[in-house]
């Protein structure tokens, strides 16, 4: 069935509005990594402080990665998105009174529960608004944001911390939020107060009918899926990647390679934008496999173990290598496989189950990643602390990608029954 004029236009308001609030999300998540050494000097923070303090953010955002998802399912996209835009809006705002440790890490831990339901949210939009074989498209665009939002960091951010400050930079970043979400909720709508027909209703969800999904509205019968936990774990090394490089990347740049703080935010840009063609690179993978016979789970999957391998071999190349253009190429490389990976297991869920449950689907995928994005500042900074080097820490970073390929490859299959067939194992 052809998507009507109200459909089309409102499938386009959803992903520019997706697009821009996710990439207003990393900015918001970059700015404490953006200033990273004048905000370390300021409040006199070790290394290891440091590490923890960038650690909070992915730790509140995990344990709220559950009661989002079933918030998210339960009153609708529209609602759950624009609250959280607001309330991590203010987050950020109020990080730029902050005056110690404690009072910053309380901060950035509402930030991470007001961002919660960001991605979760996001992703219900594509499964309410696209049919089930051409999902992974717009949430590979999506969430390219995700990489196009730190891409776009250090420049934006560098300038505001060199010309007035980092206060004043978390500030308009914080502004910058809460305007995006008065438009989210102004101009969004779920298919129900759309105004669209129910037969376009129905045609929307028809793909779904078939597919049982994992979590049968609990979360028990979900844990008990291999393929469940195949994705979490995984996903966990995915954002352990990408966090590690989104959080350490200007500081490691500074330290390690040598360049000034500005030089170091500007060049930090190329390896993000790298990240944001990579992200924006899955859906056409995916769409490829596809179309030449993959399963819509394979077509995500098989990338995605792919550039978990190429982002250890480029992440071991940067620990080893001498020169900062070698260096940041290969980072750049990194960077794009992570992302690349991460779109595509962004994409598994919604190509795993229907849009009435995606999100909690999501949010246990998203417990595993949280997990690993913080753990990948909180051991970065208590290695470099220890040895003085950041070599040992991408080489850890290298071991846990690899393991990570490994996870997705043994434990994430086909579910019989999924698409109403049964299917064999991958």
């Amino acid at each position: 069935m052809q998507a009507s004029p109200r459909a089309r236009r409102m499938r386009i308001i959803a992903l520019s509005l997706l697009v821009v609030a996710g990439t207003v999300n990393y900015l918001d998540r970059s700015a404490l990594s953006i200033g990273n050494a004048p905000i370390r000097a300021d409040l006199h923070l070790s290394d290891t402080e440091m590490g923890l303090l960038l650690s909070v953010f992915e730790a509140a955002y995990g344990i709220a990665q559950i009661p989002a998802g079933l918030l998210v399912d339960r009153v609708g996209a529209h609602r759950a998105l624009g609250a959280s835009l607001l309330v991590w809006s203010a987050a950020q705002v109020a990080s730029a009174f902050s005056s110690g440790l404690g009072g910053f890490a309380a901060a950035r831990a509402a930030l991470g529960v007001g961002e919660s339901p960001m991605y979760l949210g996001g992703t219900k939009v594509c499964s309410n608004w696209f049919v089930r074989d051409r999902r992974a498209w717009p949430i590979g665009l999506f969430n390219a944001s995700s990489a196009l939002g730190p891409a776009l960091a250090p420049p934006l951010l560098t300038a505001l911390l060199v010309a007035f400050g980092w206060r004043t930079m978390f500030l308009a970043v914080g502004v910058l939020g809460a305007l995006v979400g008065l438009a989210w909720v102004l101009l969004y709508r779920d298919p129900l107060q759309a105004g669209i027909g129910a037969e376009e209703r129905a045609a929307l969800l028809a793909q779904d009918q078939g597919a049982p999904p994992p979590t049968a509205g609990r979360l028990a019968p979900l844990l008990r899926e291999p393929t469940s936990w195949g994705m979490a774990l995984g996903f966990g090394g995915v954002i352990y990647l990408t966090w590690l490089y989104g959080t350490w990347l200007p500081d490691y740049l500074q330290r390690a390679r040598h360049l000034s703080l500005a030089a170091a935010g500007l060049w930090t840009a190329v390896p993000q934008f790298c990240g944001f063609l990579g992200a924006l690179s899955s859906g056409l993978f995916a769409r490829l496999l596809i179309g030449r016979g993959a399963t819509p789970l394979m077509g995500c999957k098989l990338p995605l173990i792919a550039g978990m391998v190429v982002t250890a071999a480029c992440t071991a190349g940067a620990a080893l290598v001498h020169g900062v253009g070698p260096a940041i190429a290969l980072v750049s490389a990194a960077l794009f496989a992570a992302s690349l990976a991460s779109s595509c297991g962004w994409s598994m869920a919604a190509i795993a189950t229907g849009p009435d449950r995606v999100a909690t689907l999501e949010a246990v995928q998203n417990v595993g990643g949280s997990i690993g994005g913080a753990l990948a500042p909180l051991v970065t900074g208590a290695i470099v602390g220890a040895t003085g080097s950041f070599t040992p820490a991408l080489l850890l970073a290298a071991v846990v990608a690899l393991l990570s390929a490994l996870v997705y490859a043994l434990l994430v299959r086909e579910r019989a029954g999924l698409h109403g067939a049964a299917v064999a194992a991958t």
